[in-house]
């Protein structure tokens, strides 16, 4: 685990096993880090690793343990689909490597995540889940308003998600067109956002609710629904997903959709825009919440962020977040909110 991990010098020798349409705001985000250092990309197609290795000065490889052999990674970041995660997982592990970073979702499902989460322990790997929407400056923001008491109590939270990306007989297909082909879509891939974000701002989980429907019929999988979440505070948070719907955003992917907090003295609104606004209660008026992000990369910078939080830790300079182990109970929530949509009823993780 992390903690048993000696800490690591700078520069952090970095590879990344992916080359597709996410995979590049990784690659880009690890060479604007100056302790970090990006030596090699590998990728099932052997011209895709090559065209995005070759402006970051990086090594190009068609397959993972040959680059790891050659590049000798302090870290490897794995940003590819989750079938991949739990194979990839286990070669790095064999290999010796220091600190994993693996996309969400993470793994098939959650019996596979806990048991490669248990092998990194065995092994002293530290294992980090690439969950990026509460780095996202926004919610740091809105984390920040509750932990100093600006809302009072907290009643709860509401997530609307509204990309707009899933209309029509080609929805997907020029970014990640794997998403058509996912049995389990809105919750397992996009929903678990929600679920980790939820549980950061208002605490843990202990009973789901679920309403699921597929509105396209181009793709395998749901596509709009809704989890209501029991917080063991009392509160309650609803993630309302329809990725056939859209708001207003000049870039629908900045937010993916506009988020409420309620509490006994104030309430926070996020709009479209990445702008946080306080309103006391009582008041007609809003105010906005100062906070500063860069328009830049994914979400506010948000897989940078998140890059630079794990190196921070493995620098000495603090604790890591969604290490795997902590990571585990939103696959647990995710998995009772499946059972719930199916069985019509309030499940427990």
């Amino acid at each position: 685990m992390g903690s048993r991990m000696a800490r690591l010098a700078s520069p952090v020798r970095v590879a990344v096993l992916g080359a597709g349409y996410f995979a590049a705001l990784h690659h880009e985000a690890w060479s604007r880090l100056p302790e970090a250092r990006l030596v090699g990309i590998a990728d099932l197609d052997p011209a895709k690793a090559a065209a995005a290795a070759a402006p970051h000065g990086a090594a190009a490889f068609d397959a993972l343990a040959p680059m790891l052999a050659a590049t000798a990674p302090d870290l490897l970041d794995i940003a590819a689909p989750p079938p991949a995660h739990a194979a990839a997982i286990r070669v790095a592990i064999a290999a010796g490597i220091r600190a994993v970073i693996c996309q969400k979702p993470f793994c098939r499902d959650l019996e596979e995540a806990e048991a490669v989460t248990a092998e990194a322990e065995a092994a002293g790997t530290l294992l980090v889940v690439h969950e990026n929407f509460r780095f996202q400056p926004w919610h740091r923001a809105a984390r920040a308003e509750i932990a100093a008491g600006r809302l009072g109590e907290v009643y709860g939270a509401t997530f609307r998600l509204r990309p707009g990306d899933g209309q029509g007989p080609d929805a997907y297909l020029a970014r990640q067109p794997y998403f058509r082909r996912m049995p389990r879509f809105l919750l397992h891939e996009t929903g678990i956002h929600l679920i980790d974000l939820m549980r950061f701002l208002l605490g843990p989980i202990d009973a789901v609710f679920a309403d699921l429907r597929r509105i396209n019929p181009a793709i395998a999988g749901e596509d709009a629904g809704m989890l209501l979440a029991r917080h063991a505070s009392g509160a309650r948070s609803l993630f309302d997903g329809n990725r056939c719907a859209d708001h207003a955003s000049a870039d629908r992917r900045l937010t993916m959709g506009e988020m409420w907090i309620d509490g006994a003295e104030a309430s926070l609104r996020l709009d479209g825009e990445g702008h946080l606004f306080r309103r006391a209660r009582g008041a007609t008026a809003e105010a906005p919440v100062p906070f500063a992000w860069q328009r830049r990369g994914f979400g506010g910078d948000c897989v940078l962020l998140l890059q630079a939080h794990v190196l921070d830790h493995l620098l000495g300079r603090g604790p890591v977040e969604n290490a795997a182990r902590d990571y585990l109970p939103n696959l647990r929530i995710e998995t009772a909110a499946y059972r719930s949509a199916e069985a019509g009823a309030w499940q427990s993780p």
